[in-house]
């Protein structure tokens, strides 16, 4: 997904650039609004972008793309922290990984923050709601979540490489030629985002719902609370 400098053409790199910052400029915007109502989220949400930086750096070169593959962590943080708020992470993540560790490009940040942390995000994030009224439990809701947005930031890079360089072949065959060269390495990643997902979810929804008050779950019984303190 780290599309590196050069691949893309200066026409393209600003495209994607003004894409992601229309989603950026309001999750900024949310940002400050919830800083202001929890002194609290600031440093939450510097430990879920400490968590995408950690996860997305896991990553595996893909010779057929100029690019690599690698699980996001941004389905996770859109659930916990909401899209918009993940798309200024997923910039800020990007940034540093490609001045500091070499992984993609400073011209690409636009394109690899709109596949990773928006579309990535918010199609997981999607998943997550949709899945979840419709009764679906937590782990599975969280686990689908995963492997949506981490499968679809995927196709979504293979799209920015195809607009920018298909050439005389048909965009859509040359959008499934690039998404191909990522399917290898990418679809074993993208069940392990799953798994993963679903349990740091559940493992949060158990020990820390205080940390997430938009999401609803069934509450103990009072039997049940006894019934736990005797088995203890």
């Amino acid at each position: 997904m780290h599309i590196e400098d050069g691949i893309l053409s200066p026409l393209a790199c600003t495209a994607w650039y003004a894409a992601a910052t229309t989603f950026i400029i309001p999750g900024v915007m949310e940002i400050k609004r919830k800083v202001q109502e929890n002194l609290a989220y600031k440093p939450f949400l510097a430990m879920v972008g400490v968590g995408v930086f950690v996860i997305s750096c896991m990553h595996l070169p893909v010779p057929v793309t100029g690019s690599c593959s690698h699980p996001c962590g941004t389905p996770l943080a859109a659930i916990i922290v909401g899209p918009f708020a993940t798309a200024v992470i997923s910039a800020i993540v990007l940034f540093f990984q490609a001045i500091f560790l070499g992984h993609g490009g400073v011209t690409t940040i636009g394109a690899n923050t709109f596949s990773m942390g928006i579309v990535g995000g918010i199609s997981g994030y999607l998943s997550w709601k949709l899945l979840r009224a419709l009764g679906s439990p937590i782990w599975l809701a969280a686990g689908v979540a995963g492997f949506v947005g981490d499968i679809l930031t995927y196709l979504a890079s293979a799209f920015e490489l195809a607009l920018s360089l298909h050439g005389n072949v048909p965009l859509v065959h040359q959008w499934m030629i690039f998404f191909m060269g990522y399917a290898p390495t990418q679809l074993p990643l993208a069940i392990g985002e799953a798994v993963f997902t679903a349990a740091v979810l559940q493992v949060m929804v158990n020990r820390r719902p205080d940390l997430l008050p938009g999401i609803k779950f069934r509450k103990k019984s009072s039997q049940e609370v006894k019934t736990n303190g005797v088995a203890r």
